[in-house]
């Protein structure tokens, strides 16, 4: 709608201005930061509806996708849960996955999500900016008994709630195809029995099995400890080192892990050398290939229950040499050796680079895979510059070292939530971050990691899978730090679109008058008299003694 007249005079718009208009978001994933968002979307944004996509069968994310032997959080269970609804129930200090997907379960039917969610429906294809009034498309596909129909969905916003530990890959070995036995990978360990039964069910007739296992991640190392009072053999595969830390040190790390810096880790270092020599006391010669040079927590600490003491087993083998290939039988590896296996465990990890399994299509048809080529670029982890109306949940430079991941993944929502309050109360078409905001974020993350543990020397997830280069996966900072840096936004570091052909910027107030003015049966005109609403200064208690409290109570209500 133009707000010029014919005669070239302006034209108010014929709204109220706090009359909503409607607004229709999409939410790609169901995992923690879907749910929060669908949570939080509901809660505060009005006249809007709301579709939350999962290509999974089930709500939970990586929570759902894994089901492997051991799955369980690697942070203590009381920390790894959102601020609004606290958990007490855990089974263990470390609770399991199945646990928490299951709880992920509840707090979806506890805030009535489930009738927004859409599963087994996968983004495939592409999101796209488009010259249309809604802003964001995306191609669906959704299951149609064996057949996929793909369909277009359109939006005014999209949030992507896809996360970095989402997209699994092989490892490439050769000859892991031509393998007789069974391979699997730790991140799709369907067992065909359903999650109510547990990966138990998936391995009860494996005691007279030799599992071979890659790896020495954290799904490594949950796996070995949990396979191995239930199969014949095990044969890991390391080419890597890892800190172990035990419960009692982790606490001490947490406690020095304010500021992330060298120098807060090396007490820690002390305690988790002598803590893995002492659990190694049967085969101390693990020890040498399995100890660190590098620094505590430069790549992803792993508490590791029962993980070491499993090694020194006699029914487990620890083979750091390298693997030449996968043969028929079993793995050989580089020094000549081969072993036969039953079973070949992958646990090898997933695509940390940020590049999606779909594309999303931006200003000037530059695709998002260029855009973050060769590492991700963002603004504070949540929006990019030539994608308007698109944020991030727990997207590039989103995790943590230490401190609350959900609280970040909270925090983004929120932000994402106020962007689209503010199209929707503004009446704008669009909101699409800066490249010179974008690049200030650049400046800060090269500056800061280099003066962490993070930024030296070591193969981490956090960089992609590299030794050295850009750390994409962590916040460049605390998680208290980032909670203060997304809860104001900073709304000059954006470029706006006006809706429409709409050309005044003060369009949205529209024709002078609010709801309740021209409609009191849809608002009360006093809201702004009701006790939650009027914020009330303290009084100094000394003060209002001498007059008597009576003379500082709220105002009663007006009717």
């Amino acid at each position: 709608m133009s707000t010029s007249s014919q005669d070239g005079r302006y034209r108010m718009g014929d709204f109220a201005i706090d009359d909503p208009r409607p607004m229709r978001v999409v939410v790609i994933g169901a995992g923690y930061a879907g749910i929060v968002a669908g949570i939080r979307f509901l809660q505060r944004v009005p006249n809007l509806e709301l579709t939350i996509y999962d290509a999974n069968a089930g709500i939970g994310g990586t929570w759902y996708s894994n089901r492997y032997p051991g799955l369980s959080c690697d942070i203590p269970s009381h920390g790894y849960q959102l601020t609004f609804d606290n958990y007490t129930g855990w089974s263990a200090f470390y609770a399991t996955g199945q646990e928490i997907q299951k709880n992920m379960e509840t707090i979806v039917d506890k805030y009535e999500l489930r009738p927004y969610i859409k599963l087994s429906h996968r983004l495939t294809l592409e999101a796209k900016r488009t010259s249309i009034q809604k802003n964001t498309t995306g191609k669906i596909d959704k299951p149609d008994y064996d057949t996929w129909e793909e369909f277009q969905d359109i939006c005014d916003l999209l949030f992507l709630g896809v996360g970095g530990l989402s997209r699994w890959v092989w490892p490439d070995i050769p000859g892991l195809d031509a393998f007789n036995g069974k391979a699997i990978h730790s991140a799709n360990w369907y067992t065909g029995t359903g999650l109510e039964k547990g990966w138990e069910e998936s391995v009860k007739d494996w005691g007279d099995k030799t599992i071979g296992v890659i790896g020495v991640g954290s799904s490594a190392i949950q796996i070995v400890a949990a396979l191995q009072p239930k199969v014949k053999h095990i044969v890991n595969y390391v080419r890597g080192k890892t800190w172990i830390s035990s419960t009692f040190v982790r606490e001490r790390l947490m406690k020095l892990s304010g500021g992330e810096v060298v120098e807060n880790f090396e007490v820690a270092r002390i305690d988790f050398r002598q803590s893995m020599l002492t659990k190694l006391e049967k085969k101390p010669w693990i020890a040498d290939h399995l100890i660190p040079n590098f620094p505590v927590a430069c790549r992803r600490l792993t508490p590791g229950p029962g993980f070491l003491e499993a090694l020194c087993e006699d029914n487990v083998d620890f083979i750091p040499t390298l693997i030449k290939c996968v043969t028929p039988t079993g793995i050989e590896t580089v020094d000549g050796n081969s072993q036969e296996l039953d079973v070949v465990i992958c646990a090898t990890g997933f695509d940390t680079s940020y590049q999606l399994d779909f594309d999303v299509i931006g200003r000037g048809g530059i695709t998002m895979k260029e855009h973050q080529t060769p590492h991700p670029k963002t603004y504070l982890s949540i929006a990019v510059d030539g994608f308007p109306n698109l944020f991030y949940g727990f997207g590039p430079n989103s995790g943590v070292g230490s401190g609350n991941l959900l609280l970040i993944i909270e925090r983004q929502v929120d932000y994402a939530v106020a962007a689209t309050l503010k199209l929707q109360r503004e009446r704008l078409k669009s909101i699409e971050v800066k490249p010179e905001a974008v690049d200030a974020f650049e400046e800060y993350i090269d500056a800061y990691f280099p003066t962490t543990v993070f930024g030296t020397k070591c193969k981490s997830w956090y960089k992609q899978g590299r030794e050295e280069g850009r750390v994409v996966g962590l916040w460049p900072g605390s998680s208290m730090h980032a909670q203060r840096v997304l809860t104001h936004p900073r709304w000059e570091d954006y470029n706006y679109e006006l809706l429409d052909n709409v050309t005044n910027r003060l369009y949205w107030i529209g024709n002078g008058d609010t709801v309740a003015g021209l409609d009191p049966t849809r608002f009360d005109s006093s809201w702004y008299l009701k006790p939650d609403h009027i914020d009330y200064p303290p009084v100094d208690v000394n003060f209002q003694s001498r007059f008597g409290p009576e003379q500082f109570d709220p105002p009663p209500t007006i009717c």
